[in-house]
């Protein structure tokens, strides 16, 4: 027999797990392989599932309305998770942290890991009405995608928008950089690689570029702060930035001033900066402040 039905008791009551001790177990699928980005991203997105790594992240899931599939957890969580586990209609998988690494082929430092369903995704149209937001033209660093969508998130910008290529925000590491953040901020992708429909919607579409007639960020937001204005900030890709397509189109470019011969920042730490330069007025944000940390 592989597997033992264990009820623990911990301070919120009873939580009914199924301890697995064979790496096999076909229970255990959803976990497989979670080194393998391509591989995993075709898995997922056929399952209608993402998996969320981390008590911090698991919880943050359940929190914003996500319903797990299953939860596949070392027995040190138990007691930190016990008021999510509680009655939950989700198995519970228990399992050593030894199992984990062999079943996900990666040390799950973390301990935790979730299998959940995927939402349905917001609208264009209902990310179009918004603010401020921020589109990414292709960017396929899944680190870099959960830590733009995080910095928007803190910063109080509203929605994001994803080129067809850009990398999947529900993707693991992207989860993970975002700590949590794509599940609170709304986004959505274009179905292609127009940005009109920005222009239609009324947006100032902002390109974060390198050229010549970039405007110096800070002057921008100077503008910005005096002026009502619907902002789309626009970020290319890790290597080649900004399309010429993209470029071409935007309503104008900035920049941020460089020193000591560097010529740029990383397409997160730029969206940061930037996200905070033009970060809306205080009462068009939601208000909301959450602290996030790791």
């Amino acid at each position: 027999m592989d597997h033992t039905i264990r009820t623990i008791h911990v301070a919120w009551g009873l939580v009914h797990t199924i301890e697995i001790t064979n790496p096999g177990d076909e229970r255990l699928a959803d976990y497989v392989h979670l080194r393998e980005s391509s591989l995993r991203r075709r898995l997922e997105a056929g399952r209608g599932i993402f998996i969320a790594e981390g008590a911090k992240v698991i919880r943050r899931a359940v929190e914003t309305g996500h319903v797990p599939k299953s939860l596949m957890l070392a027995e040190r969580w138990l007691a930190g998770l016990s008021d999510l586990l509680i009655g939950m209609d989700a198995p519970v998988y228990l399992v050593s942290e030894e199992l984990a690494e062999q079943v996900t082929g990666f040390h799950v430092h973390r301990g935790a890991l979730g299998a959940m369903y995927r939402r349905e995704a917001w609208t264009l149209e209902q990310i179009l009405v918004m603010d401020r937001v921020v589109v990414l033209e292709d960017i396929v660093d899944h680190t870099n995608v959960g830590a733009i969508i995080r910095c928007a998130a803190a910063l109080g910008w509203q929605g994001a928008i994803l080129a067809p290529r850009c990398a999947d925000p529900l993707y693991r590491r992207a989860i993970k950089t975002s700590m949590g953040a794509v599940f609170s901020l709304p986004w959505t992708r274009l179905a292609s690689h127009d940005l009109s429909v920005l222009h239609r919607a009324g947006f100032e579409t902002v390109a974060m570029a390198l050229g010549d007639d970039a405007v110096d960020l800070g002057d921008y937001a100077a503008q910005v702060r005096s002026l009502d204005r619907r902002i789309a900030l626009v970020l290319g890709t890790e290597g080649a930035g900004i399309s010429r397509e993209w470029l071409a189109r935007a309503d104008l470019a900035v920049r941020i001033p460089m020193a000591a011969g560097i010529d740029s920042l990383n397409v997160a730490t730029a969206a940061a900066v930037a996200c905070y330069e033009l970060a809306p007025p205080a009462s068009s944000s939601s208000g909301e402040t959450t602290s996030i940390s790791g």
